[in-house]
This record gives structure tokens, sequence and C-alpha cells, in this order.
């Protein structure tokens, strides 16, 4: 297991290397800034607006003709808003020192217009299945949009890879080590729980899924939020300290800790923006599933609602998981991933911050393997018709349980490799595609400036 570990670090940092796909993804991101003309500062009041506007924790039911745009967004977030958020930003800063948050935040800043571009496109190309049921995603784009099946195909397989098997036992292990460290609950119980559970959400089609990301989602990001503040503030002091580790670290990561953290920039960039990437997922291709099945007038509105969604995941939720940590003072170099956030939780709470952390965990997580089933499932639609959706709900929930008991390390890097390869196809399509984004965020400026005013 070490080794074959080892094989795909390896691989992967060539991959996510300074050469691969850092500047590739950051490169899209700063190429759609300018082309939309800094979409996500020139849109971003009226964003909020729209998307908070008539908020509601009970919706319309989401049947055919899709969900509504804020449902839309509560999966999208459901995605977003996952171990990413505190294990994921825990293992950041333990592997590239306090500086990969900065490099989060660059990733971020620009990825607000890459995922904008997405949603404008899953919005353009959504189509309905033999069924009538609205769907919609990167394959579509690339099928419709491109026409070229071919990249539409290899997109899909590795998104149901990526996401439905291995970016879910990712989940479930963040889950089962939270679990067992507050409460001492094997791992394979936990697995068994949290697959039985998803299943019950799989089996319910889209309108159960709308449905639970739309209540969980908003309950769980304020009650994490308060926790947070509640820690940070407590030691406000350190406050100033953990912006200066930050900028520091950002270029000089041995400086920001007196050497307990030995990366380098490299290490830093890298890690920032590989664990950005599976956190605000902006280039990822996984969420515009969601946005394209959201109804509005224009696509150019739920581009917006997109950003907005991003903006939540980084520079709301991930920052908490940060300065949680920076202003506790816990990091020491050794501990990492979820144990490293629920150290620097205990610091503040005491024992309960343990418990706290796990059932934080829990909703976060599992609403993103809702939601990441769900992206994939679309692509299985793709490929294989509605006729093969049972047999992958089942094959989902048996990787849940092996994922809950499987080394993180493995599963972590598991899932930077096939994040990676989904990356290509969908970066290709929005490329390809930049003229059409162009003209509809073009198109709904100058129509409909007064929306969400």
């Amino acid at each position: 297991m070490d080794q074959l570990t080892a094989i795909v670090q390896a691989i992967n940092s060539y991959l996510w290397g300074v050469t691969g796909l850092i500047p590739l993804l950051v490169g899209v991101g700063i190429f759609y800034t300018f082309k939309l003309k800094f979409v996500q500062i020139r849109k971003f009041g009226q964003a909020m607006r729209f998307t908070f506007r008539g908020l509601s924790l009970h919706g319309e039911r989401a049947g055919k003709e899709g969900m509504t745009s804020f449902q839309s967004l509560a999966t999208a977030v459901a995605a977003q808003v996952g171990t990413g958020n505190i294990a994921g930003a825990a293992t950041a800063i333990a592997m590239g020192g306090p500086g990969a948050i900065f490099w989060m935040w660059i990733a971020a800043f620009f990825g607000m217009a890459t995922i904008f571009a997405e949603a404008v496109l899953a919005q353009l190309f959504k189509t309905k299945d033999d069924k009538g049921h609205v769907t919609g995603g990167p394959a579509y784009y690339i099928t419709n949009g491109l026409h070229c099946r071919p990249l539409a195909i290899f997109f899909s397989i590795s998104i149901i890879i990526a996401l439905g098997f291995i970016g879910n036992m990712v989940q479930s292990n963040s889950i089962a080590v939270a679990f067992q460290n507050a409460f001492g609950i094997p791992s394979l119980y936990t697995g068994l729980f949290v697959a039985g559970f998803a299943a019950f959400i799989f089996f319910g089609g889209l309108g159960r899924i709308a449905s639970t990301t739309e209540k969980i989602v908003p309950v769980m990001a304020f009650l994490y939020i308060l926790g947070s503040l509640i820690v940070i503030l407590s030691n406000y002091e350190q406050i100033i300290p953990a912006f200066k580790m930050i900028f520091v670290g950002a270029f000089n990561p041995q400086a920001a800790t007196g050497g307990v953290i030995g990366a380098t920039i490299k290490e830093a960039m890298r890690y920032g923006v590989a664990r950005g990437l599976f956190s605000n997922e902006a280039g990822l291709g996984s969420t515009p599933h969601a946005h394209a099945v959201a109804k509005v007038q224009f696509p150019a509105q739920q581009g917006l609602v997109a950003i907005v969604g991003l903006f939540i995941d980084t520079f709301v939720v991930l920052n908490m998981t940060a300065f949680v940590i920076f202003t506790t003072g816990v990091l020491d170099g050794k501990t990492t991933g979820i144990e490293l956030a629920q150290k620097a939780f205990v610091s503040g709470f005491g024992s309960f911050g343990l418990a706290f952390v796990a059932i934080c965990l829990f909703f976060f997580a599992f609403s993103t393997i809702i939601a990441w089933y769900f992206f994939a499932e679309v692509n299985v639609k793709y490929l294989f018709g509605r006729k093969a959706v049972a047999v992958y709900a089942v094959t989902v929930a048996v990787f849940i349980v092996i994922g809950a008991t499987l080394d993180g390390g493995l599963v972590w890097e598991l899932s930077d490799l096939f994040n990676g390869l989904m990356v290509i196809p969908n970066v290709i399509g929005l490329l390809a595609l930049r003229k059409v984004v162009s003209s509809l965020s073009r198109d709904f400026d100058e129509r409909n400036s007064g929306i969400g005013k």
C-alpha cells in the first residue's frame, strides 16, 4: 500500500506541479477574468442579491423540469463545502505551510470567473433525457458545443471514477477518522451507516437530493462558521500574526513557521491550488451538473449564482478552518488532515472540540457525497442510459464503505490524480467555447442589468 501511495504521489507531483495543471487552471481563470471584465468583482453585489432573494429551506420539489436556482446552488455548495474545507485545508497547511492558504485564495479569486463560464455553458447546452428530465454538464457542452463525443466520453468516465467512486471514498474516510477520534466508533461501522443513509437519498432521485441539500447546507455552514468564530475571536490577538504567516509563507514557507514546516514555495503552491480545487471545484467540471438544471431565464444568471457558491466555499468556510488552526497555534509539523483540525478545535473548545469537528464534518462530507453522486449519475446516464443507475448507486455505496477503512493518504492522492484527469477535457471545452460565454455574458449585461437589484 505504501508503494502504491508513493507511485501515485510521484504522478501527482508532475500533474499538479508548477508546469502542469496549476498554471493551466489559474491561467484559464485569469483568461476569463479579463475576458469577462472582472465579472467576479463587477457583478458580485448583483450576484449576492439574486442568489439570496426569496431564500427558503423548503423550496418547490425538484422534478423533470429541474430545480430552483437556490436548490442548484445548495447542491453545488454541498459538493464544494466538504472535507476540502476542513481536512483538505488542514492538509494543505500541514504539507505546504501557511502560505498554501494564500495560493488557495488566488486560485479561488480567478476560479470565480471559471466557474461562471462553466455554469453559463451548462445552462446553454442543457437538454432532456429519454424520460423528459432536464440534464446537463460538461459532457453535454463538449458534445453539443464542440461536437467531440470522444472527449465527452473521456470526461464522463473520469468524473464517474473521480467523484462517484474515489471522491466519495475520501469523504467517508474523513468521516470515519473523525468519528474514530471523537467517539471511538470503528471505521467499518461508520462506513456502513454512511453508505446506508446515502443509498436512501440516492434512490429518492433528484427531488430527494435537492430537498436534502437545500436544508443541510445553510444550517451546517451557519453552525460551523459560528463555532469557528468563537474560537478565532477568543484568540483575537493572533489574527494579525495569522495573516502575516499566510503572506510570508506564500513566498518563504520555512520563515513563516520557524522551520516547523519544511515546505518550499513549490509545495505551498501545489498543495494550495490542488486542495483549493478539491474544495472550490472551479474548472473541475463538477458543479455545472447542478447549475445546468436550475430554472432561470438567462444562463448568465446562474453563472452569477455559481460565483457566490465559490465565495462561500473558500473565502468564508475554508478560511474558518485555516484561522482556527493559526490562531490556536497547533501547527506542529507532525499532525495533518482531520486530526490537525480537531486538535485546533480542542484547543478552543476542550474535549467538545473533537465532537464538534466530527459532527460538522459528517454533514459537510455527507452532503458532498450526495452531490457528487448526482454529478456522476448524470454521466452514467450519458454513457449507459437510465438502466445503469441502480447498479451505479449500489456500487457507490460499496465504495463508501471501502473508503472508510482505507489509509487516508492513499485515498487523497488517488483523488488528486483523478480530479486532474477530469480537468483536462473540461478546460478544453471552456477555452474552445470562450466566445459563446462572452457573448451570453455581454447580452445579459445589456438586456438585464436590473435583475437582482
